[in-house]
């Protein structure tokens, strides 16, 4: 069984869909640690209701930024968990050394485009304002750039005719909480 660590920074609908696709049988896997940099974040209390063990990392006073402290203690955290694959949903910062280093290879990321288009915040706006035709949803491996790790899975969305950064977003957000557990499970079996 694969032990995952998750961390978000938002309402935590990855993890939910993650933990749903444990609950369904389809991904042999269990959440050993839930982690946020939000005290706030809804993923914690979804986290607790579930039962699941969680923490917050600390890095007050940083804006987006991921100290290499607050690295190295949640590579700590999650190592003392056992996690063996850390999975970020909708977590904010940028991922660095030393917590690559205690997890090579074994960092995935969902991000809301088809990367390698529109990385970065707020993707599904970007594609709006663009006039793109499609968007969708990209889950790949976390390396030291913004977005940029190989790619493991996509799932495409039309842009329809009308569509604002919120309904884009809505359907996008869909596409993902199918993707991330099909994705999670393509790696554990490599």
């Amino acid at each position: 069984m694969l032990r995952l660590g998750v961390l978000g920074s938002g309402s935590g609908s990855n993890m939910q869909a993650i933990l749903d696709a444990i609950r369904e049988g389809r991904l042999n896997a269990e959440i050993v640690l839930v982690l946020s940099d939000n005290p706030e974040a809804f993923i914690l209390q979804r986290a607790k209701d579930a039962g699941l063990p969680t923490a917050l990392i600390d890095c007050r006073g940083y804006a987006q930024k991921f100290p290499v402290e607050a690295q190295l203690e949640t590579a700590t955290a999650l190592r003392d968990a056992g996690a063996e694959l850390v999975c970020l949903a909708g977590f904010m910062r940028l991922v660095k050394q030393p917590l690559l280093d205690a997890f090579p290879g074994h960092i995935l990321n969902i991000h809301p485009s088809l990367l390698p288009a529109y990385p970065g915040l707020h993707a599904w706006e970007q594609a709006v304002d663009d006039g793109a035709t499609e968007s969708g949803c990209t889950v790949h491996l976390v390396d030291a750039g913004m977005d940029t790790g190989p790619i493991i899975s996509q799932a495409r969305v039309p842009i329809l005719p009308g569509d604002t950064a919120a309904t884009l977003h809505a359907r996008i957000q869909i596409e993902e909480h199918r993707l991330y557990p099909e994705a999670i499970l393509k790696v554990a079996k490599k």
